[in-house]
């Protein structure tokens, strides 16, 4: 996958595509990095669905709320970071939830206001700016995500 510029065309066509999909739950995902370039993952408490695993600050879209507004919302609900600007879209992959529900997560690239900003802790139990190898730690289909930036990173 090719990153993509965020446009409104762009948010509109990937929520009527889940729709069309049958995608019952829409989750957004972020790939924020530090000054050195490394990426912040967030550590599932190990009694938590899908616990022990490293994941992108992520979190499902509410009624009404577009893609960008619950990225904005999740990244400051889970990490106390305030989303600035929301760059490219990076790609999607499909789960399913705890409840077993069909779930899509639309990921893209954000950049915080504050550079060097303390990670505020809500619903996971440890983070890390993870380097090259220690990005190695997520499911396959974010180190997939992974992979698309830096791609586009090194272009």
């Amino acid at each position: 996958m090719t990153p993509s510029p965020v446009t409104t065309m762009l948010l509109d066509g990937l929520t009527r595509a889940a729709e069309r999909d049958g995608i019952a739950k829409t989750v957004v995902g972020a790939v924020i990095t530090d000054a050195d370039g490394k990426v912040l993952l967030l550590h599932r408490p190990a009694d938590d669905y899908l616990g022990g695993l490293w994941e992108l600050p992520s979190g499902g879209v509410d009624d009404g709320e577009t893609l960008i507004e619950a990225l904005r919302r999740e990244v400051a609900e889970e990490t106390g970071l305030v989303v600035g600007t929301v760059g490219e879209y990076l790609g999607h992959f499909d789960y399913r939830s705890g409840s077993g529900r069909a779930t899509r997560q639309f990921n893209f690239t954000a950049d915080v206001t504050e550079t060097g900003a303390t990670v505020k802790l809500t619903e996971h139990d440890d983070h890390l700016w993870a380097d090259g190898d220690q990005q190695r730690q997520v499911s396959s289909a974010v180190q997939a995500v992974l992979t698309t930036w830096n791609s586009s990173r090194t272009a």
